[in-house]
This record gives C-alpha cells, structure tokens and sequence, in this order.
C-alpha cells in the first residue's frame, strides 16, 4: 500500500466500510462464537506442562478479568467468527490493561509502552481496540468503579486511538518512526509505575532470586520456590545454555558483543503470568566476567513460544515466519519505539523460545489503587500508544479513514466490549463451575483497593481496642 497516495490509501479505509461497517464492529453474536469455549481453552494447552495447567486454571478462575487474561484463544475464536475490516496491521494479540507497562530502554532510561507480544501476528487493528477495551471494562469493575466510569475509560480510550491515529494519518514517515509521547509525567498512575521501576534493578532482583552461597567462594545460586521457581534437570540446563550460544547470533553485533561478556550461572524453571502458565519459561542468572561475583548480574528469560492464538484464523501468509521466538521479536521491534536491547531467540529440543532481560526495571499498573480519573488518564494514554503500535505496523491513512469522525467507531466499541465482558463472565462462571466438578481448588482474587485494606486494618485496630 506504500505506492499508493494519500487519497487512495484513505480510499481503502471508507471501501473497508462496505465491508464492515462501523456499526456492524459492536455486534457480538452468540451463535458465532465457540459452542464450548472451555473447550478452545483446553486445546490450547496442548503441549504444555501438565502439572502446571491447574495452577493456570486457578489464576484464571480468580475472577473475571483474571480470566479474561488467560483466554486469548478464545477471544481469537470469537474475533474470527464475526465480519473484520479487513485493515491488517501488527497487531499485539493479547492488548489490555495490565500489558503496558515501564521498562529500561538501552540508555537507561524509563519508557512506558506496550510490553507483552507472545501472541502478536498480522491482522485486522480493530481485534486489538475490541480487546483492550473489553479489558478497561472487566479491569473497572474488579477494582469497583461504576459503570459510568468504566463506560467513560473506554469512550476516551478509543477517542485518544481515533485521534492519534488521525495525526498519524498525515506524518511524515521517519517522523512517525520516532515519534515520542512526551505527557507521561502528567498522567497520575506514570509517575507511581516509573517510581516503581526506578528500584526494580538487577541488584534488587538478585536479592529476591537468589542465595548466598552455602561456602565462602562460592557461587550465589537462584531460589527454588516450588511451584512458581523450581530446580531444572540437567538436561534442560544444558538445552537451553547451549541455546543462549544461538540466541547470541540474533542480537545486533555490539549487544553480541556485551552479552558475551557474562557467563551463566543458574537456571530454573519460573511461572511467570496468567495465559503463560503451563509453558516452558526459564530464568537465567549470568553475572560479568570482570567484576567480583555478584556485581554484575544479568537475568534473562528464555520463554516457549507456540503459535499466536490468531494463528489459525488468518491467511497463512499473516503468520510470517515459521520460528515463533523471531515472529515475536519481529512485531515487538515493530510495534515498539525502543525494545530491549538483548531481545533475541532461540531454539532448545526442537521447541521456540523467547529471550529477553528478566524483570530488569519493570513495573506495571497497579489496579488496586485506581481511581476513575486514573482510569481515564491511563486509557488515554494507552489509546496513543495503541494507535502509535499499529500505525508503525500497518496503513494510518487507511485506518483514520475507515474509523471517520462522527463517533460511531467509539460507540460499537463501547458496545461490543460490554456484550464481550458480560460472556467473558459467563465463560469465567462455567472454569469455575467445571473445576468444582474436577476437585481443583479455587483461588479468589484480592480486589480490595488500597484504600479500602487501610480502612480494614484501621478498623481492626480500634475493634482490638
């Protein structure tokens, strides 16, 4: 689409209409989607490890939102089930509320951003917006703000999307490519998420991984905390030491150059997130050759990645590449302003995994402390930066055009996302049901605001009193 000028590239965005018009994006029609969607979960575990699943399940059934975080392969299936624009762009796959976040750029510096892609993939932009805003919906009400301030995250989330998008439309190219948001520190929540970030170091997380070494001399080794961080065999040791040796060759030459200055010393298998559990992740402590051990330490995380839950439902050419490590790299590097800079992949025992730096300065929204102003400010944000992701990876002209500016497009989001949460909690009501029938045990969420637990603890004080 890159030849065509400006006004045939905004022609494709209104002839996408014809296709499916803006008012057909709110519906949601059950009998469309999956028959049994516990079923879609279930084949989605496939190859996964068995002992973890009920720990996936568990994390899942804690609420709603918990679930919906873990059904992206649902969600996949009920996407693909309806009428699409058609509009391809880089899509996140699994965009919501808690996949944003802070993170060490290789300056040092803090950048905010999208920072989750294990399911990205080619495909129509509006599956990301239908997500993301189904999830301000279920993230509000879990943190009990009221429907009118979850309405009103969502309208200003797809505002700020229309309206970025918009200034994308008619950007120079190389101006869209660096293009900063510049108003995180006037935003509430960036400021507590950066504070956050800025004590989350490598030496921070040495403290909280790892053991003193048993003998003087000796090496620090990593915790072992069954099930969430558990001891590996020696053969996966060896498997995946030898595939940081591959993963090596994926990084630009000077960060090669880096890395290979640390030398690995402990590995064990780590839970890490909701849809990821059950899939093969490992922590990796490296420390630097040339200062004394425990100085320099280095973690990274060598992550499984099988094919993105949209895989199935989009033309074969969508998928791209056939190694998943590098099809996730690809559309991070794409969708993102700076990535981390030892993001690479790599294979171990005929499986694609995933490496990048383990928790190194990172920090997430934290939605127990959130007001409906936070709320808002923080969908505006991720509006911009949403709409940033995919006119990278794909036609802002076109897109602008197909979503106008009469407000249409925010109203059929509004409404799909509603229809969309009310079946995320009827499918989170059958996990839940279903594992009552199989004996796993469930697990409730903690959705007391911050306020409210110092309200508690309060309380509990004067009735001791």
């Amino acid at each position: 689409m890159a030849s065509l000028t400006q006004a045939e590239r905004r022609s494709v965005g209104v002839l996408a209409r014809k296709h499916c018009s803006r008012s057909d994006l709110g519906d949601l029609d059950a009998k469309r989607c999956a028959s049994d969607p516990l079923q879609v979960l279930s084949a989605s575990m496939h190859g996964r490890i068995a002992s973890l699943i009920p720990l996936k399940y568990q994390r899942m059934a804690a609420s709603p939102f918990g679930f919906f975080r873990g059904a992206a392969s649902i969600m996949a299936a009920d996407l693909a089930a309806h009428p699409h624009t058609g509009l391809v762009t880089q899509l996140c796959g699994d965009a919501h509320v808690a996949n944003l976040g802070a993170f060490a750029a290789q300056d040092g510096g803090l950048v905010f951003d999208l920072n989750d892609f294990d399911e990205t993939i080619q495909g129509p932009f509006e599956w990301d917006v239908k997500r993301f805003a189904t999830s301000l919906l279920l993230a509000g009400r879990e943190t009990g703000l009221d429907r009118e301030a979850r309405q009103a995250s969502v309208d200003t989330f797809t505002q700020s999307y229309s309206t970025a998008m918009q200034q994308f439309a008619t950007m120079p190219v190389v101006e869209l490519a660096r293009f900063q948001i510049r108003r995180l520190a006037h935003l509430a929540p960036i400021p507590a998420i950066f504070r956050i970030a800025q004590r989350s170091t490598p030496q921070r997380l040495l403290d909280k991984l790892t053991a003193q070494p048993a003998t003087p001399g000796g090496a620090r080794h990593l915790l072992h905390q069954p099930p969430l961080q558990q001891a590996v065999t020696e053969l996966e040791r060896d498997g995946i030491l030898a595939g940081l040796e591959h993963y090596g060759a994926t990084l630009q030459s000077e960060r090669r150059h880096f890395f290979a200055q640390y030398r690995p010393v402990d590995v064990v298998l780590r839970v890490v997130g909701t849809g990821s559990v059950g899939l093969r992740c490992y922590v990796v402590y490296m420390e630097g050759s040339s200062r004394r051990p425990g100085s320099d330490p280095l973690f990274l995380q060598v992550k499984e990645e099988p094919a993105s839950a949209y895989a199935a439902y989009l033309p074969r050419s969508a998928s791209g590449t056939p190694h998943q490590g590098e099809r996730v790299v690809d559309g991070q590097r794409l969708m993102q302003l700076v990535s981390d800079p030892f993001l690479g992949y790599t294979t171990v025992h005929g499986r694609d995994y995933l490496v990048r730096q383990f928790n190194d300065h990172k920090a997430s929204l934290d939605l127990s402390s959130i007001t409906p102003a936070m709320l808002q400010g923080y969908a505006s944000l991720c509006g911009e930066i949403l709409a940033r992701g995919h006119a990278r990876g794909g036609d802002p002209a076109a897109i602008s055009a197909y979503i106008g500016s009469n407000g249409r497009f925010s109203k059929s989001i509004l409404r799909f996302a509603e229809s969309y949460a009310r079946k995320t909690r009827q499918d989170w009501k059958a996990l839940r049901q279903k594992m009552k029938q199989q004996g796993i045990p469930l697990v409730e969420a903690d959705t007391t605001s911050s306020k409210s637990k110092k309200a508690s603890a309060t309380s509990a004080k004067a009735s001791k009193r």
